[in-house]
């Protein structure tokens, strides 16, 4: 029996919590269009027969303009060091960048180096991006796509192999220590992500309240008396979509009806608040 942690680090938007859902075929992080959709460490729990690995998806590495982005930079700087091995994630459609170079040079020098979305590639492009990842000197590539699952399985088996022997270190029908007020918080955040226009997404914040039976209350942060509108949707069309979504899949799984009562509240400029930020949780370090 093998077990460890492998943490999943790389710039915004090149598909880590994509990868992250294909590798333990549960949605356990949200994903969206929108770069830095993940705001704290996310754990996903692969069991198998032969080992247990506990993947962290961390906020993409960017260049902060708040105090938020400054702080997710940090969460996901936590877990380059610590655990058994690190994915070092890239875009097999995008040049590699300083980003991705600066990134390199901080993580450990046996991490593996996955170039995701080769769906979406053409295989002359694949190798190109492959030859110009060789700079990193990584001792393994994995080309794989997040979305259809190829070559997925061939990481994970390899993951396997480098683990140390050890126990569950989590119960086998547990696929993330997420709790269930966080997953519904993200859940509605998700959905408003599709709604919303490019300038809204960064402003955009939810947490769960007040919880008493089947009634869920989730307050929906904004920085500005006018992104208000922008959220709820005429008539609160948005808000009630948005409801219907989150509902459906929470009922799923509780196996309860369940009444979400969705709020909008203006938090003025939070990202730039470290007592807000606080407050609704984002940008917090995690054990491992």
């Amino acid at each position: 029996m093998k077990s460890g942690f492998v943490a999943i680090v790389g710039r915004t938007g090149v598909g880590k919590s994509t990868l992250l859902n294909e590798i333990v075929q549960k949605k356990v992080s949200i994903t969206s269009k929108h770069s830095n959709t993940t705001r704290f460490a996310v754990k996903g729990i692969l069991n198998r027969a032969d080992a247990q690995v506990i993947f962290v998806d961390t906020p993409g590495f960017h260049r902060p303009k708040t105090r938020l982005g400054e702080r997710l930079n940090s969460v996901a700087g936590d877990f380059l060091g610590g655990v058994d091995c690190v994915l070092f994630v890239i875009d097999a459609t995008a040049p590699i960048g300083k980003g991705d170079s600066a990134l390199a040079k901080r993580v450990p020098a046996n991490s593996i180096c996955v170039v995701n979305k080769i769906d979406r590639a053409k295989p002359g492009e694949i190798v190109s991006q492959l030859l110009a990842a060789s700079k990193f000197n990584f001792p393994e590539y994995f080309p794989v796509s997040s979305k259809t699952g190829q070559g997925v399985d061939e990481l994970v088996d390899e993951l396997v192999r480098r683990l140390p022997d050890g126990p569950r270190l989590y119960p086998v029908k547990m696929v993330t220590d997420l709790d269930i007020g966080t997953r519904v918080g993200e859940l509605v955040r998700e959905q408003l992500l599709e709604m919303v226009r490019d300038e809204l997404p960064h402003s955009l914040a939810c947490q769960v309240t007040e919880w008493d039976g089947s009634y869920i209350r989730c307050d929906i942060f904004v920085e500005r008396e006018s992104q208000k509108p922008i959220v709820m949707g005429a008539g609160a069309q948005n808000l009630k979509l948005v409801g219907t979504k989150v509902r459906e899949v929470l009922e799923d799984e509780l196996g309860q009806s369940i009444f979400l009562d969705l709020r909008v509240k203006i938090a003025k400029d939070w990202q730039s608040s470290d007592r807000l930020i606080d407050s609704i949780g984002y940008g917090v370090g995690d054990e491992y």
